[in-house]
C-alpha cells in the first residue's frame, strides 16, 4: 500500500486541518498527523498523511510535491515502512 505520505517542509504556523484541506482537493483523506516535539509540543516541521486510497495519493504527490504551502514548498512524497530500532 502506498496511500501513506511522508510530507515533509511543514510551516510552523500549519495545523493538521490545514493540512486536511489542502490534501482533500485530490481525495479523502483519512489522517494527517504533524510530529510534534514530545517536551515542547512544537511542530517538528513534518508529518504524514494518509489518502483512502493509492490512486489519490499518487495524485496527491503530483500536486502538491515542491507546491506552496502558507508560504514554503513541501516535500511530499510516499512514505517509507518505520525501520526496527536496535
Amino acid at each position: 500500500m502506498e496511500n501513506k505520505l511522508f510530507v515533509g517542509s511543514i510551516p510552523w504556523k500549519a495545523r493538521e486541518e490545514d493540512l486536511t484541506a489542502v490534501f482533500s482537493e485530490f481525495g479523502t483523506v483519512v489522517s494527517a498527523r504533524i510530529i510534534t516535539d514530545k517536551f515542547t509540543g512544537k511542530s517538528r516541521g513534518f508529518g504524514f498523511v494518509e489518502m483512502s486510497n493509492d490512486d489519490e495519493a499518487q495524485a496527491a504527490v503530483r500536486g502538491l510535491d515542491g507546491k506552496d504551502f502558507l508560504g514554503r514548498p513541501l516535500a511530499v512524497s510516499v512514505a517509507r515502512p518505520m525501520e526496527k530500532r536496535s
